[in-house]
């Protein structure tokens, strides 16, 4: 075996168990807080993901990029997450009510840990693959194929391990799960390519000793419109993630659907989404090549009013092949923005910054989209569903809930099919000659790389 297959798989393995960490309790989450009596809280528990985005990313890959390698950092974040994952779980486990306030802290100090993990595993993964002659476009695909693996795999494991009536899926145990899988992620990391330093030097201006430079980003305005598309994208990007498992499950309450598998599977029916991802990534080389990064964003926009369409009008039994092909249709909504997004802003930036456009960009989507996307869906759900009563009025609200988000997505698209300019020719050097040219700027200053 060839260093470079071997590589390969130690990155694979990588994006595997980073991935694992989510999937045990990304999609199962909403069913546990509403089993506690939490289902009006659910949006906080996802918003968070969004606000600790706004800044920990940032901050995060600044320290990556300017003092402690990547690897390092990586292997430090997802041991406080999983620490105070574990210390969730232990809550929860030694309480006979659990409360909002506590479990939300020790949930969120966790996440504001794991966010930043997203962009460091790509940027760990981008360097070794960089040092050792591989094109990225090519090679990461199939390596972030195992991430929704691994993803796929906690999703399964915490569906069908419990005891029959308290599944691992429905209570606090997913959290358990999630901070093994940490402290292991922990303990890979180390193993991983040392990557580079890159210091600013001491005469520089406020944005190099910072290493800021990654927001004049903004002053192409190809990036920025690309970024701002990315926030209202990222909207949509937690929605099913927190009310998918609570539909599907909410079936059980109509009596001719309690006895439907998917009613009481919801997470391995949410699967699928994951195992569409696994194929649709294969993709991505070939559409970036032949549609360029509009065409695969805009199959994402219309792939997400599709995703919610078809999650409105379906139900888990004559209704089911909706929901399946609502799952299938995923994999275009999710990997063709987030993948191809991060390889194509990875392309556009300096290599002394890419962990700082890595963390801008999750700034973007999981920051600022995520979040207003999840408080309002929550507005939205709490309003149409959880205020309401009886059943069949609870159905109708999900139906105008999920056909809401439907109807965003198809606007976003349509925007960004029109005002959305790719120069293909031109889009490889921009971000470079940019950068020169702040560096011309601010004196000639070059950045030193070791």
């Amino acid at each position: 075996m060839t260093s470079q297959s071997m590589l390969k798989i130690r990155l694979a393995a990588l994006s595997f168990l980073e991935f694992a960490v989510w999937g045990s309790y990304l999609t199962s989450l909403g069913n546990f807080l509403f089993n506690e009596g939490l289902g009006d809280q659910i949006g906080w528990f996802y918003a968070i993901q969004g606000i600790v985005s706004l800044f920990m990313p940032s901050i995060i890959g600044i320290m990556a990029d300017r003092w402690i390698q990547a690897q390092r950092m990586l292997s430090l974040c997802h041991l406080l997450a999983g620490l105070f994952m574990a210390f969730a779980g232990l809550y929860c486990m030694t309480v006979d009510q659990i409360e909002f306030a506590p479990l939300f802290t020790l949930y969120a100090v966790s996440v504001a840990f794991f966010m930043p993990t997203i962009g460091l595993n790509n940027s760990v993964a981008f360097n070794a693959l960089t040092k050792a002659g591989l094109d990225t476009v090519k090679a990461f695909p199939p390596i972030r194929t195992f991430g929704t693996i691994g993803f796929i795999c906690a999703m399964l494991f915490v569906n069908f391990v419990g005891p029959e009536d308290s599944k691992f899926q429905t209570t606090y145990m997913q959290l358990f799960v999630s901070a093994v899988f940490s402290i292991i992620m922990m303990l890979y990391a180390l193993t991983m390519p040392t990557c580079p330093v890159n210091k600013a030097p001491a005469s520089g201006t406020l944005v190099d000793r910072l290493g800021l430079r990654a927001f004049t980003l903004f002053k192409q305005k190809k990036m920025a419109v690309f970024f701002i598309f990315s926030m209202m994208l990222g909207v949509s990007l937690q929605i099913t993630n927190g009310y998918a498992n609570p539909y599907i499950t909410f079936f059980k309450e109509i009596p001719q659907y309690a006895d439907a598998w998917a009613a009481k599977n919801a997470n391995a029916l949410i699967s699928l989404s994951q195992i569409s991802e696994t194929l649709c990534i294969l993709l991505i080389p070939y559409c970036l090549k032949r549609f360029g990064i509009k065409g695969v964003m805009l199959m994402s926009m219309f792939a997400w009013f599709f995703r919610f369409g078809f999650f409105g009008v379906g139900n888990p039994s004559g209704g089911l092949w909706l929901m399946i092909l609502s799952c299938i249709v995923y994999g275009i909504a999710f990997d063709f923005f987030n993948v191809s997004g991060g390889l194509y802003v990875d392309k556009e930036t300096h290599p002394s910054m890419r962990s700082s456009a890595q963390g801008l960009f999750m700034i973007m989507t999981n920051g600022f989209g995520a979040t207003i996307g999840t408080l309002c869906a929550m507005a939205i759900v709490n309003h149409n569903v959880v205020s309401t009563d009886p059943v069949d009025v609870q159905l109708s609200g999900w139906r105008v809930s999920w056909a809401i988000f439907a109807a965003y997505a198809l606007v976003v698209a349509i925007l960004f099919w029109i005002i959305f300019k790719d120069n293909k020719e031109n889009s490889s050097a921009s971000s470079k000659q940019l950068l020169e040219a702040e560096s011309d700027d601010a004196g000639g200053m070059t950045i030193d790389k070791i």
